[in-house]
């Protein structure tokens, strides 16, 4: 049962995380006001697809959808969608995703990631916005090597231009809380997976190659570990985080600060399942899903990669109630049907 009808503002909705959260919100009855470009970095028919599935839950459930097709680095477009729309709550998914792609793409970074984020911002701060959420990324903690990550951790060596733009959307949301009072709330997010995922990413590039007979890239020869974290337990954690506002932390020490809070209305989290998994053992748990040995092709480290991430989320459970825990076979086993179905293998 809802208790209060949100509307909510998210961009990127056609894509992975965007697409399953505006599933969930339209669902329990919220409206969802969604941007997103359909730009073409993985294959646009993917995001028709899932926008054709929430079009159709818009028309059977009591939530109610209004598609907005552009770029959020075009400041009229924002300015216009949230004038017309008035959201309450904003999410904002959308952004220039992809680490290696970063070595090739800069300037695309900094517009999908900086330039588009700052319209965002100018928009909350213009309109009666009551809360911003906004994804940021464990790329963040960069050169970090003490595991698990934790919110308080110093994050000020990103080996990436995509973590780079990530921290800095972090420093620009504080900024905006401190001067203009806007609540903000940035979420870590770890290696998401899951049904409808990302062409780009490891467990459909290993599902496709794996069910083809074609070998697999494993780089650093496989001495890898993520903290693999399942698409739904992302969506459930931002269900609860959108209207848990944050407020002014009173105890701020400003002689000993943390980065995840401070004296504006302003929060950090981590959102992984806090269990690790080898990238090994990830593999193995597709291959037994799929009832198919892979092919290995053993390479070096990539550039920007690091070996392993794994999230402390102590915090985003005493803030919402709420720990990821979808184990890795399970999630596996999620993808795969889905990913037979879509593609009817």
């Amino acid at each position: 049962m809802v208790l209060f009808i949100m509307k909510v503002l998210v961009t990127g909705f056609a894509g992975f995380i965007g697409f399953h959260l505006c599933e969930r919100l339209l669902s329990a009855g919220h409206d969802v006001i969604g941007v997103d470009n359909l730009n073409p970095y993985y294959d646009v028919n993917l995001k028709l697809d899932r926008l054709f599935q929430l079009r159709l839950l818009s028309n059977r459930s009591t939530g109610n959808l209004v598609p907005v097709i552009g770029c959020i680095e075009d400041e009229e477009l924002v300015n216009n969608t949230f004038r017309k729309h008035a959201p309450e709550f904003v999410v904002n998914l959308a952004a220039q995703a992809g680490v290696r792609y970063s070595l090739e793409s800069p300037h695309t970074y900094i517009e999908s990631n900086v330039l588009a984020f700052t319209n965002i911002l100018e928009a909350c701060r213009h309109n009666p916005v009551k809360h911003l959420v906004y994804a940021s990324s464990s790329s963040v903690y960069g050169g970090n090597t003490s595991l698990p990550f934790r919110e308080t951790d110093v994050v000020d060596n990103p080996v990436s231009l995509y973590a780079a733009t990530k921290k800095s959307n972090e420093l620009m949301a504080h900024t905006y809380s401190h001067l203009f009072g806007i609540p903000t709330t940035g979420l870590r997010f770890f290696t998401v997976y899951g049904p409808w995922g990302r062409p780009d990413m490891a467990l459909f590039l290993f599902t496709k190659s794996i069910l083809e007979g074609s070998p697999i890239q494993v780089f650093n020869n496989g001495q890898m570990t993520r903290d693999f974290t399942y698409v739904m337990d992302i969506v459930e954690s931002i269900e609860r985080l959108i209207p848990t506002i944050p407020s002014s932390n009173c105890a701020h020490d400003s002689v000993n600060p943390v980065p995840s809070s401070s004296w504006a209305p302003y929060k950090i989290f981590n959102i992984g399942n806090s269990s690790p998994v080898p990238l090994m053992k990830y593999i193995q748990s597709i291959e037994a899903v799929l009832e198919k040995k892979a092919i290995l092709n053993l390479m070096p480290m990539q550039p920007g990669d690091i070996q392993a991430t794994a999230a402390d989320t102590s915090a985003l459970d005493a803030w919402i109630g709420y720990k990821p825990a979808t184990t890795v076979p399970e999630g596996v086993k999620n993808f795969v049907e889905w990913y037979r179905s879509y593609y009817k293998v």
